[in-house]
């Protein structure tokens, strides 16, 4: 058998344990440390909001990015070491404020401490001359200014500012809301992304999303059967200040939803069945038509161009598997407002297309999209390719305006540039924690503007046995008016004697 020391022995760890994690400062450090955690999560693309943004970073930073990867900063707010703060943060904070909350309940409801033996001892104290119904006057008038008020022999104790700690409680207990609703409605919420070309539409279900994340309780029946149909997208470019010329300064997507036509902007989301539609992103879709070397239409439609700097000058592939005699790939540059350097080669000088440009390098052989593996849309292994047009291949990059047609070296084909539309990057997001996380930070707020303006104070009133009466007030904390609040208390009592 274990003996009680044994025993006491073996639970000293984890009630030190315990004691220590539901302690305030811990607490307060915990906080913080959540703060310092959710830094990454603003620095670096995340997968389930900007999923583009990853793909780039692992791009253009391949080794560093697998590390990173492995220590789950791409996924930050769902990675282990961010979800045990969060839920230690969640542990400390109710074994805090349940205690208290007990005992700031039952001191609600007991009678104001006993009158000091020593009251010269506290901070304020003045004596006057004892008049009859001196004390009777105390009480109704600490009664009136809403004190807990006791009647104690000859003297009368009274209290005021029990709301400070109830406003300290509350501040806490909508932590702790917070913390619920952001990972109740994190686990309910979904996030999904999809690019659309100008005239392109959109049905709300699992397979037209480019991208989709889930929250841990996600259910497919959760999707809202709704449409979208990007009918245009316009830039407004500031055209006044010479400092900021050239620069966006509002991005418009003209969209139509369940038959009703409506704007989505940065920041004014649309409001679909059931889930918000942001304006996330957008780019330039060049329409190309690439003939093979049959003269078989190979590939038609717009493509997706990413950005490549704040001038847009932006990078495509096009993959042509079904090109004969071979199958062919193309890198393409498109810039809007086009500008041959003295190295010759082009950038673009203007984010609009006045002057647009396209500039390919072609490449031939097996793409490799017959094998089965997934590739990635917006890359070109070249790898086992042959090039065909480059700067650095055997013939030059092809360059083509809009209208215009060239043939493809090797008599692979030809390309003609058909037109330019552009699209737009929609996410669209549901979380119906939002509303509850919004509600307790309004609540935190209010309760700590009562905690930080509610005085805690203790005045008392005296009747000794020599002819005088004594006041006496002490604050729980620094109170620069008390000594003045104890002065209009005494003043108060002394008009109420003196009317009698």
């Amino acid at each position: 058998m274990v003996s009680s020391s044994s025993f006491s022995k073996l639970l000293f760890w984890p009630r030190w344990f315990w004691r220590q994690l539901t302690s305030m400062r811990t607490a307060l450090f915990l906080l913080l440390l959540l703060a310092i955690a959710a830094v990454p999560g603003s620095v670096y693309p995340q997968r389930s909001a900007d999923p583009n943004g990853v793909r780039i970073f692992f791009d253009n930073n391949p080794d560093v990015a697998e590390v990173m990867d492995d220590f789950q900063l791409f996924d930050v707010y769902t990675s282990v070491w961010f979800s045990a703060i969060y839920i230690l943060l969640f542990v400390s904070l109710v074994g805090c404020v349940v205690p208290r909350t007990k005992v700031h309940f039952e001191a609600l409801k007991a009678q104001p401490v006993q009158t000091p033996q020593n009251l010269k001892r506290m901070p304020v104290h003045q004596e006057v001359s004892d008049q009859p119904g001196y004390l009777e006057a105390a009480f109704k008038v600490l009664k009136s200014k809403r004190y807990k008020v006791a009647l104690q022999g000859d003297s009368v104790s009274a209290e005021k500012g029990y709301s400070r700690e109830t406003g300290n409680l509350i501040f806490h207990f909508s932590l702790i809301g917070v913390l619920i609703a952001v990972g109740v409605g994190g686990g309910l919420s979904f996030s999904g992304q999809r690019v659309l070309v100008v005239g392109d539409s959109f049905v709300n279900n699992l397979a037209s999303y480019d991208s989709f994340s889930p929250g841990t309780f996600f259910d497919e029946s959760q999707l809202e059967p709704f449409s979208v149909t990007l009918d245009d997208f316009q830039v407004l470019y500031d055209l006044q200040n010479p400092n900021n010329l050239g620069q966006p300064i509002d991005f418009i997507a003209t969209v139509t939803s369940e038959g009703k036509q409506s704007e989505v902007r940065v920041n004014y989301p649309l409001e679909a069945p059931g889930a918000s539609i942001y304006l996330t992103g957008n780019g330039f879709a060049p329409v190309i038509t690439v003939f093979d070397g049959e003269g078989n239409i190979a590939f038609s439609g717009p493509s997706i161009f990413l950005p490549q700097d704040s001038n847009m000058t932006s990078l495509g592939v096009i993959k042509v598997p079904d090109a004969l005699p071979e199958q062919v790939g193309i890198i393409a540059f498109f810039y809007p407002t086009a500008q041959q350097l003295d190295s010759g080669a082009y950038t673009s000088i203007y984010p609009d297309p006045i002057d647009p440009l396209m500039t390919m390098n072609v490449y031939s052989g097996d793409l490799g999209l017959d094998e089965g593996i997934p590739k990635n849309v917006f890359a070109l292994d070249t790898t086992d390719l042959e090039v065909v047009a480059s700067r650095d291949g055997p013939n030059d990059p092809i360059q083509l305006r809009i209208g215009e047609t060239v043939d493809l070296p090797n008599q692979l084909g030809k390309v003609r540039f058909d037109g330019l539309l552009r699209f737009a990057s929609l996410d669209v997001a549901y979380n119906p924690g939002g509303i509850w996380v919004l509600f307790f930070a309004m609540l935190s707020l209010f309760s700590m503007g009562l905690s930080l303006m509610t005085p805690r104070r203790r005045i008392w009133v005296r009747r000794n046995g020599d002819g005088t009466i004594e006041f006496a007030a002490l604050a729980r904390s620094d109170d620069p008016r008390l000594e003045e609040v104890l002065a209009e208390i005494r003043s108060e009592i002394e008009s109420k004697v003196g009317s009698k």
